[in-house]
């Protein structure tokens, strides 16, 4: 299967492949860290939306909040969930937006999903010229030199008569700046058994190189990746929140 096909012909999928993901911890989470470093703004943008979950939080918390993302029948859905969204197809690498933000994020390690690093440096761009002056960009990541390739993550969820298992892992050679995700659904009926295998490029950096990018454009504070404690980053685990401020 192509790169985006788990995301485009089994778009019905996705929220039960991610049925397992606490969208409003991760929502409430990042709203207090706005709260503690915003400009007490309520403009929102997420990147890499999807079918809308933290749209839908976000715009229940009292924000005027808005999705982008590269996949239309991700959008469509997204839009019965927040019909008082908006919701953009563009890539994040090179987006534009009519009015500057408050807040942008982007959930998942769908910053991941940048084509390389100088792709990665237009999206970073892109979010520095889209926010107000002290806006607030926040994002989660890996670092590319912490990847277990044995690590999987794996849950089942029951969809009527059907049975899916999903499973996922990030995947890095040991150099260079890509990676990939690899997916796998598996769908068991009264009849048969289908399953589905899809591998996603991703760019690869360490935690270090991020910064490297991000600090001529923000003031960047590092969490741990905790979505019920605010936490700072101990410098040791390989994935984090990244909190950042723009100057």
């Amino acid at each position: 299967m192509s790169a985006n096909a788990l995301y485009t012909d089994l778009s019905g999928y996705y929220d039960l492949m991610c049925a397992g993901i606490d969208y409003q911890a991760q929502s409430h989470s990042i709203r207090r860290l706005h709260q503690i470093f915003g400009n007490g703004g309520n403009t929102h943008l997420d990147l890499a939306c999807g079918t809308g979950p933290h749209v839908r939080y976000f715009i229940d918390f009292g924000y005027q909040s808005n999705g982008l993302d590269i996949n239309q029948p991700m959008l469509d859905i997204a839009k019965t969930r927040c019909p008082e969204a908006l919701f953009s197809l563009q890539d994040m690498s090179t987006f534009n937006v009519t009015e500057p933000l408050d807040l942008i994020t982007c959930f998942l390690y769908s910053i991941h999903y940048s084509d390389g690093i100088e792709k990665l440096k237009e999206c970073i761009a892109s979010v520095h010229r889209a926010l107000k002056a002290d806006g607030v960009f926040c994002f989660n990541v890996v670092d590319k030199d912490k990847i277990d390739n044995t690590l999987f993550v794996k849950h089942r969820a029951q969809q009527e008569d059907d049975l899916f298992t999903f499973s996922s892992g990030w995947h890095y050679c040991g150099d260079g700046e890509k990676k990939s995700l690899k997916v796998s659904i598996e769908k068991t009926t009264i009849t048969d058994t289908q399953i589905w295998h899809d591998e996603h490029p991703m760019v690869a950096f360490s935690f270090a190189e991020l910064l490297e990018i991000l600090t001529p454009y923000f003031d960047v504070q590092i969490f741990e990746h905790d979505y019920e404690k605010i936490i700072p980053w101990n410098k040791t685990s390989g994935n984090a929140i990244f909190t950042c401020v723009k100057i």
